[in-house]
């Protein structure tokens, strides 16, 4: 198709860029995300690619260090047409000024709220704010958090924590609860202690997977019978046991890799097939739902005859659904500074099901969620 394009465009290909964490403290999490990646696109390409291409990911590691970020995204940027995947809060800031002058689209391994200012980034889902409230919203639906009650709150520094904590504080806010929150220390085990002594009800956990298997063992250890709301990124399917089965809920704006909805069977079909002896995880079946994100995007743009990343962004603020077959609920990038989605599943530990997540609650909307977008407008 001859159609004007831009640099990671040929007539016969489309590169992609991925400056990912695969060697620090999201590494597991970001090595299943960019396998995601990975099977979508191997069989997209094996059913004609995108804009009659095959699309190719250029990948690089920064280990979670900025620094190395940056170094990454400049070697690839002029390779490449986009970025599905900048991942960690702090790289993504780092990289979003260039973005303004580069003009790609990039899909950043992030659901920060702050991120949603920047009209080159791809948010695939509910921010973090969001999700910790829908799934405050289905504890209190379940008694565990009474009105006036006491959230606990163990957070990482940063955007990815500290947008998760701004959800706890509208919960504690709208209802009349208090939130005691404590940002990740060295010694998790006397953060928890404090938390106990706080006569929390709830513990929302927005860290990393170590963390989060610190926290938990914490309790353990003090035979706290606390409810744990923990974000998916902060979740390892390996801490899935009867106490955590029986003590937490995970919230995601993306399905469970184990889900019953098409996307994340066709993400375990392909998985399965393609990694006979691996163990899968919640972030296979993100990564394939930000390709098909991302696809539907160049595929519109494709359609009004633009492959440049003038037309790619024209596309992307276009996009008023995007179908990722039940991963989420449908995206629309088309309301400038909102997010895609305000949707969230709730989940729980289950080591019998591959990825180690059973769905509680399949996506939905707390009335909550609808009042603070009423109030920010």
């Amino acid at each position: 198709m001859d159609l004007p394009t831009a640099q990671g465009v040929s007539g016969d290909r489309i590169v992609l860029g991925v400056v990912s964490d695969l060697s620090g403290p999201f590494k597991p999490q970001a090595t299943a995300r960019t396998s995601g990646y990975e099977l979508f696109f191997a069989d997209r390409n094996a059913h004609g690619g995108v804009c009659g291409r095959q699309v190719e990911l250029r990948i690089s590691d920064h280990g979670y260090d900025v620094d190395r970020a940056l170094a990454a995204y400049f070697e690839l940027e002029p390779q490449v047409l986009g970025f599905i995947d900048i991942t960690g809060a702090p790289m993504t800031a780092a990289i979003g000024p260039d973005l303004l002058q580069s003009r790609a689209l990039a899909a950043p391994a992030s659901w920060s709220a702050a991120l949603l200012g920047n009209p080159h980034m791809m948010v695939v889902g509910a921010t973090y704010d969001i999700d910790v409230i829908n799934g405050l919203e289905h504890l209190r639906g379940e008694g565990v958090l009474p009105d006036g009650g006491v959230i606990g709150h163990l957070y990482l520094p940063g955007d990815y924590g500290e947008n998760a904590l701004e959800g706890s504080r509208f919960v504690a806010n709208q209802l009349g609860m208090s939130v005691s929150a404590q940002p990740v220390a060295k010694n998790v085990a006397e953060q928890i202690a404090a938390l106990k002594a706080a006569k929390a009800q709830v513990v929302v956990l927005t860290a990393t997977s170590a963390q989060t298997g610190q926290a938990v063992a914490a309790a353990r250890a003090l035979d706290w019978n606390v409810r744990f709301l923990v974000h998916v990124v902060g979740y390892d399917p390996t801490i899935a046991d009867d106490w955590t089965r029986e003590h937490m809920v995970v919230v995601s704006s993306t399905a469970p890799f184990a889900a019953d909805v098409p996307g994340a069977r066709a993400a375990a079909e392909q998985f399965h097939s393609r990694y006979p002896d691996a163990l899968p995880s919640g972030p296979v079946v993100d990564g394939y739902a930000v390709g098909l994100a991302f696809t539907a995007v160049l595929e519109k743009a494709c359609a009004a005859g633009d492959l440049t990343r003038e037309g790619v962004l024209h596309a992307f603020h276009d996009t008023n659904v995007a179908d990722t077959l039940g991963i989420t609920a449908p995206l629309r990038f088309s309301h400038a500074g909102r997010p895609s989605s305000t949707q969230s599943f709730v989940s729980k530990p289950d080591a019998l099901v591959p990825g180690g997540l059973t769905v509680l609650r399949p996506l939905f909307e707390s009335p909550l969620v609808r009042l603070k977008a009423t109030k920010a407008k």
